[in-house]
């Protein structure tokens, strides 16, 4: 036998042998202190198929659940909402990668939540067009179907970072953004079906069937974009919260145009004026809060959902800083994160695919040493947009501004792991 053959058996059973006798220490070491005992679950049966026949979180997650808005955490003086014209908050610390499950994505409502047949729901469309159309579910549902991933955003979504009254934890603060695969129909490809005069029209009036009647002006040049009449989420029909049987979806613009529980949609020359884009929805800018009109994109923002406001770290060492960005206005191109407040910056790792108007993920390994840190991130799109601090916005729209806040997220941890909202004090 040639000897570097034998040189390498030899080394092998060296190499065996002693990993037999480490393996079998730490199995002798483990046997004596069992420390994986056979739990109660392992030792019966458990619940027969389709006990339950939609599917349900395990009851360990009871608490990861959308939330009303506090009233502790409402600006100064705001009154409390009306039940049926109130908010509740996607639990976002609790979640995982960019889609949120239908059971957690915020609601926000006006005139509360209708209950309708969809048997009997009709969508008109109607104005300056060469035929009016009346379509039932059955209709819509006959058209050529897509299927997009994109986010919603309320408006007033962080609006609490503005008046003092911060909130505790993301949900909190930035619980009215979520992010969900949509289908439906191009409104496009209904309106030239329709025939939309294209000489005349320049806006679409789309009005809900809620107690609210809720009804919002759409450009037409973003009606024949991108925008969908969606009757189905994350793969099963519409929740009656988000607009069952049908909601109309204009990607990557504030959530109130987004009308839910659609039934009419009327072509024009003139925008509607209504009361929810004169009264309510306008941004009050400069040093006098003079309104703004048709204020629509949400601009690029980001936010870190781990370690964030009510986490405790329990020890120093590694962990995945986490979070998520997103952009009315495309693709997000980048991420910076800080871990002492925005003296420096490191990129952070963004998860494919990076979709335009949709939830990115971003994640970041940190080691923590117990010093206190200051944790910041700040997103960048595809335009070249840099989400600002606070300050700037303040800055550039004045005192009086509440709609649209994307303004970076500061969270603070203490020497015991305590996380707190950076923005108090």
């Amino acid at each position: 036998m040639p000897e570097n053959v034998a040189r390498r058996r030899l080394l092998s059973g060296i190499v065996a042998s002693g990993s037999a006798l480490v393996m079998s220490g730490l199995f002798r070491q483990a046997e004596a202190a069992d420390p994986l005992p056979i739990p109660k679950w392992t030792k019966s049966l458990g619940e027969p198929v389709a006990a339950r026949p939609y599917g349900l979180p395990s009851p360990f997650e009871k608490a990861v659940i959308r939330r009303e808005s506090a009233a502790e955490f409402s600006p100064p003086g705001y009154v409390p909402p009306l039940s049926t014209s109130s908010w509740a908050l996607t639990p976002l610390q609790d979640l995982h990668g960019s889609i949120t499950p239908n059971g957690l994505f915020f609601e926000r409502h006006h005139g509360g939540l209708p209950t309708i047949d969809p048997a009997q729901h009709r969508l008109v469309i109607h104005g300056l067009v060469k035929r009016e159309i009346l379509f039932s579910m059955e209709d819509l549902i006959r058209f050529p179907a897509v299927s997009k991933f994109h986010f919603l955003e309320c408006s007033g979504n962080s609006d609490t970072s503005l008046e003092g009254n911060h909130g505790q934890t993301a949900q909190d603060v930035h619980g009215l953004v979520s992010c969900a695969q949509w289908t439906g129909v191009m409104l496009s490809t209904l309106l030239r079906e329709a025939g939309i005069d294209t000489d005349k029209a320049r806006y679409i009036l789309a009005e809900g069937a809620d107690g609210a009647a809720m009804l919002r002006t759409i450009p037409i040049s973003r009606a024949m974009d991108d925008c969908m009449i969606v009757y189905a989420q994350n793969g099963e029909r519409l929740r009656p919260e988000q607009g069952y049987p049908i909601r109309l979806l204009v990607p990557g613009c504030e959530g109130n145009i987004n009308v839910k529980w659609l039934r009419r949609l009327e072509v024009s020359d003139i925008p509607a004026f209504s009361r929810e884009e004169t009264s309510k929805y306008t941004d009050l800018t400069g040093p006098d809060g003079i309104a703004h009109k048709s204020s629509l994109f949400m601009e690029a923002k980001s936010l870190i959902t781990f370690p964030s406001g009510g986490h405790e770290l329990p020890e120093a060492g590694h962990y995945e800083i986490r979070g998520i960005a997103w952009s009315g206005r495309g693709k997000i191109s980048g991420v910076d994160v800080s871990v002492d407040g925005g003296k420096n910056w490191q990129p952070a790792n963004l998860a494919e695919p990076v979709l335009a108007k949709c939830l990115t993920s971003f994640t970041l390994p940190w080691r923590w040493d117990k010093s206190p840190a200051t944790l910041i991130s700040r997103a960048r799109d595809e335009t070249g947009y840099v989400q600002p601090y606070l300050e700037q916005l303040f800055k550039t729209r004045g005192k009086f501004f509440v709609y649209h806040n994307n303004a970076m997220q500061p969270w603070r941890i203490d020497s015991n792991g305590k996380v707190t909202n950076g923005n108090k004090g």
